[in-house]
């Protein structure tokens, strides 16, 4: 047989900045990003509504003063939350954007505000000219610890979240710690649930310290929050060099707690917030782990404490487990089409440490279920 092979390895590379006040005329951080030689270069802006609509003027003096690129004065402000994914107009709006203001592939498109709207800008840069220079400025806990330092962007499609996607790592990303403090407490918690999963599954010092800075994230101190995110966009990138960092494998450790999380937000029509069902998926998965004989009940119990020491909810009416068709579990079968064929799920043998299994037992995961809703 006659074949011809090819073999090539493409090297990506980007920085996390963390900075306060990144538009202040006097923060040159993102001016001194974007000099480069030849012709000046193009940089359209879509920003979440909810980020404060006085932020386009802040955009339009910061680029008064700083001509590193040229800012496309029609500035697409976008609604913020999962309604921005499930609709496909607001994708085609960027893309006219794009077309309309002729952003070519040495131009940026760059994405200001939460998780949803950091994915559905990645996407419509990653597909249009097949790559946009992409820079995502998250403007939530949630998107500044974990999604938004990632590779993965995407929309829902056929009612299934992340349908559509492409892995496309930004050029950059910055975080402004100012944006935290608009945050409302529901947003600003929502976010320490992903922070708590990594830990649990990679650092079980960070565990530990978010333990005992507990109440002090509660009561929202600017530098014990800045340390959260920043250790946990360290891990996150860190398991992203990993060995398969496009997940073109079935196993996907960052999702532990995430099976149930995903179906819960589309069950409820996306009023639970993803970091909200990230904490009871968390807990789910915990107690289960627990009585399949991998994680000791005083673990298990420390990981139930802390996230209702965070303020976090355990249970919800559309995350019980009471047969099987309940529709919580149809959360399971999502997820191995997701991953490719194979059900990968995500465990714990102990804090800091992990363990992946390949099914679910119903019965187990029954009683879990149970005693989540007692310990709520």
């Amino acid at each position: 047989m006659k074949y011809l092979q090819q073999s090539f390895h493409v090297k990506f590379e980007y920085k996390v900045f963390f900075t306060s006040a990144l538009f202040s005329p006097s923060n040159t951080l993102l001016n001194d990003f974007l000099k480069g030689p030849g012709i000046i270069r193009k940089i359209l802006f879509v920003i979440d509504e909810g980020v404060g609509i006085e932020l386009v003027q802040q955009l339009k003096e910061y680029f008064k003063v700083h001509h590193a690129v040229q800012l496309v004065p029609e500035i697409v402000i976008v609604p913020g939350g999962e309604i921005l994914k499930n609709n496909i107009n607001y994708f085609d709006q960027i893309l006219e954007a794009v077309n309309e203001h002729k952003i070519d592939r040495h131009s940026y498109i760059a994405a200001i505000g939460g998780g949803s709207v950091l994915d559905l800008v990645g996407y419509a840069a990653a597909v249009s000219h097949r790559g946009i220079r992409h820079i995502r400025i998250p403007t939530t806990v949630l998107s500044q610890n974990d999604s938004g330092v990632g590779v993965k962007n995407g929309i829902n499609y056929f009612g299934k979240k992340n349908f559509l996607g492409t892995f496309a790592p930004p050029i950059a990303v910055f975080n402004d710690e100012l944006f935290i403090e608009t945050l409302t407490d529901r947003n600003y918690r929502s976010g320490i649930s992903e922070a708590v999963k990594v830990a649990l599954i990679k650092d079980s010092v960070f565990f530990n310290w978010i333990e005992n800075h507990a109440d002090a994230l509660v009561k929202r101190e600017r530098q014990a929050m800045n340390y959260l995110i920043c250790r946990c966009a360290e891990l996150h990138m860190q398991h992203i060099a990993g060995l398969d960092p496009f997940e073109s494998g079935s196993s996907r450790p960052l999702d532990f707690g995430h099976w149930s999380a995903h179906k819960l937000e589309q069950l409820s029509n996306f009023d639970v917030l993803h970091g909200e069902a990230v904490a009871m998926g968390i807990a789910l998965d915990t107690v289960y782990s627990n009585l399949c004989g991998y994680l000791s009940e005083p673990e298990s119990q420390r990981i139930i404490d802390l996230l209702n020491k965070l303020g976090f909810d355990l249970a919800h009416p559309m995350m019980e487990v009471n047969d099987d068709s309940s529709p919580i579990l149809l959360g399971l079968e999502e997820f191995r089409e997701h991953l490719g064929g194979e059900l990968t799920i995500m465990l714990l043998e102990k804090i800091g440490q992990g363990i992946e299994v390949h099914e679910i037992d119903p019965e187990i995961l029954k009683k879990a279920s149970h005693l989540l809703r007692v310990k709520a």
